[in-house]
């Protein structure tokens, strides 16, 4: 008997402290909510690529282009001065990808042949790319509430490469040594792997609507625009600069 109740004590006992968690969190939540605080966790997708702005002349076709599977996983503290107002920031775990085959004139590349010697020149003919990154990203938006459902965000993110790949295949083309007027030698295929050569930090804009759906539940939408290029300073061998262009598509819960 006295087994059964202190087994009885130590449920109540359990069931009070769970209770009583309960209740300060509320109380936290609302204490937030006095000062103009929310806080918001995110889950979207990211569709978009990496490109030169605009296309150069080298690239004369863009054959087939595949966005790849990617991911974003954000917390977000959003504090409001004035009914309208307010200012978000937060950070995000996120993956950007694409795949891509154009066809190129005159493209400055360094490549591996298949019998593990190094080319560099100018290639004219095919060229697969696949591009992978893994980012711990802050992003430090401004927000304006258009309504009580609609607000727009606008500010600069901040990240950091954890992981990244950008490789590929050249095929069914020549590479001339030097310049465009240098020796010309025919390639079926070699690959390229500029990995090491990625930036580890990048930075950016992004503009962005949420709209709230339900009390607790927002939708958004943004684009995130690279301003820093995404490789190193003294990286050479493309020529022209790339940047991350991506769209972000998720949904908000709102505490």
């Amino acid at each position: 008997m006295n087994k059964k109740i202190a087994y009885l004590l130590f449920l109540m006992l359990g069931f009070s402290m769970i209770a009583q968690a309960q209740e300060d969190r509320n109380k936290s939540i609302l204490k937030s909510l006095t000062i103009g605080l929310e806080y918001r966790l995110k889950a979207g997708f990211n569709i978009g690529g990496t490109s030169p702005i605009p296309l150069p002349a080298e690239i004369r076709k863009i054959n087939s282009y595949n966005p790849t599977t990617a991911f974003s996983i954000e917390g977000d503290v959003v504090k409001m001065f004035e009914n309208k107002w307010g200012i978000s920031a937060g950070i995000r775990l996120e993956t950007k990808g694409m795949k891509t085959d154009a066809t190129v004139k005159n493209y400055h590349m360094k490549m591996i042949a298949n019998d593990g010697g190094e080319m560099e020149g100018q290639w004219t003919g095919g060229v697969t790319t696949s591009v992978k990154q893994s980012l711990l990203t802050v992003p430090v938006l401004v927000v304006y509430k258009v309504s009580k459902r609609w607000e727009m965000e606008l500010g600069p993110w901040f990240s950091y490469l954890t992981s990244g790949e950008f490789s590929g295949t050249a095929y069914d083309g020549y590479l001339r040594d030097g310049d465009p007027t240098g020796e010309k030698a025919n390639v079926s295929s070699a690959t390229y792997n500029f990995d090491d050569d990625l930036r580890r930090f990048q930075c950016g804009m992004q503009f962005g609507a949420q709209w709230r759906a339900f009390s607790h539940l927002n939708v958004s939408a943004n684009l995130t625009w690279g301003v820093v290029p995404i490789f190193k300073k003294d990286f050479d061998t493309v020529t022209f600069n790339m940047f991350p262009i991506y769209a972000n598509l998720g949904f908000a819960y709102v505490f």
